[in-house]
């Protein structure tokens, strides 16, 4: 269930969200901050931008889910990278689709604690929050880094969603034979682990990352569209991971590499580009699954 409230509070909708009407780079588009209860899980941060006609006459048919990665460590502590309630205006001016951004648990204005499966249930909250906004009939996804790989997940488990849109993904989200304690660590640095003693069992919470096989799930998206950008010096995530993906998603996979780009694409004017006129290319087209 999602609670509407005035913009201006933290996170998703704080520092980083859009004043008033105008979004990125020209058009215009309605915002409002929302609350993402769920049942069995924290509240979590959102923000809704519409363009303005959608906004008044509920008209669009199109909604659009977008997704952070993990925080990087030169940001503030569990605040994902500014910017993404701004892309959510301009996608919703230039698209006239319904564009929905949230912090994931244990970032921004979002309660909880980091874990892998808590935010693949955040994805699915924020999927069935925009989906019950009258008149959107197809759910996009588009993701930046863990985001990406999570949004590339959601669409293989969810054949109703139209196509995937994935930055910077990273083909598998622990490193074989890495020390899950050593993550934990990270993560409560990074301030997405907020809870002393949380997790209770290291061994079940890595058990979340391992269990999860990106390469399989991006297998079912086709025929479904796909986007997978990366950055040529991506110092992160390895590029490979990006080849890795698309490979296992022929023929429908687009794989467009940025020379010069590195991990970060949000701010990449050449990678949303790619965004809008893949969107200019499919929305309304989708070979959405039964």
């Amino acid at each position: 269930m999602a609670k509407r409230e005035p913009a201006g509070t933290s996170g998703a909708t704080g520092p980083g969200a859009p004043k008033g009407a105008n979004g990125w780079g020209g058009g215009r588009a309605a915002g409002e901050a929302l609350s993402l209860a769920q049942p069995d899980g924290p509240t979590l941060s959102g923000y809704l931008a519409r363009p303005s006609f959608s906004a008044a006459s509920g008209s669009g048919r199109d909604g659009i889910v977008l997704s952070h990665g993990f925080p990087e460590p030169q940001q503030k502590a569990g605040t994902p990278s500014y910017g993404y309630p701004q892309l959510a205006a301009r996608l919703a001016a230039e698209t006239g689709a319904a564009v929905l951004t949230f912090d994931f648990r244990g970032t921004g204005a979002s309660a909880g604690d980091f874990s892998l499966g808590g935010w693949r249930a955040d994805l699915v909250t924020a999927v069935e929050t925009l989906r019950a906004v009258p008149g959107i009939e197809t759910i996009w996804l588009v993701g930046f880094a863990a985001g990406a790989t999570l949004s590339i997940c959601a669409a293989g488990e969810d054949p109703s969603i139209g196509g995937v849109a994935a930055f910077a993904p990273p083909a598998e989200f622990l490193e074989r034979g890495g020390d899950p304690r050593k993550f934990v660590a990270q993560a409560r640095a990074a301030g997405v682990i907020r809870t002393r003693g949380y997790p209770p069992d290291v061994g079940a919470w890595a058990r979340e990352w391992r269990d999860v096989r990106p390469t399989e799930l991006v297998a079912k998206v086709p025929p479904r569209p796909l986007l997978i950008v990366h950055g040529a010096n991506d110092d992160v995530v390895p590029i490979t991971d990006a080849r890795e993906l698309a490979d296992a998603a022929r023929p429908t996979a687009e794989l467009r590499i940025l020379v010069g780009a590195g991990h970060m694409l949000l701010h990449d004017p050449r990678a949303i580009a790619l965004l809008l006129g893949w969107f200019d290319r499919h929305l309304g087209s989708s070979a959405v699954g039964p």
